[in-house]
């Protein structure tokens, strides 16, 4: 019965993780590289008012092909897991060239 708990357990929590949404934007023809520029956007109130303000066109350097892929990485999870009491969290930005 343990051992049916556990598994049951471990299979809620990976799809709890897998729920993380993922955006993907392509620009133009979209990346052409393999030039990855990382940031993090940070909110408060829940991720209802940012913070600080990541700008992709200056990640991506004046490249007229390129994706934008915003998504919540296991850092952010992390981040979020605490931060969430004090109503502070994180989602990850990185620019494809």
């Amino acid at each position: 019965m343990l051992r049916k708990s556990c598994a049951i357990l471990m299979i809620a929590s990976m799809l709890l993780v897998i729920g993380c949404a993922t955006h993907i934007h392509k620009v133009g023809d979209g990346a052409q590289g393999n030039d990855i520029t990382n940031a993090r956007q940070w909110y408060i109130l829940w991720g209802l008012v940012p913070i600080n303000d990541v700008d992709t066109n200056a990640m991506a350097g004046g490249a007229s092909d390129y994706q934008i892929t915003t998504s919540v990485t296991v850092v952010d999870f992390l981040i979020n897991a605490v931060g969430s009491y004090i109503t502070l969290n994180a989602r990850s930005v990185s620019v494809q060239k």
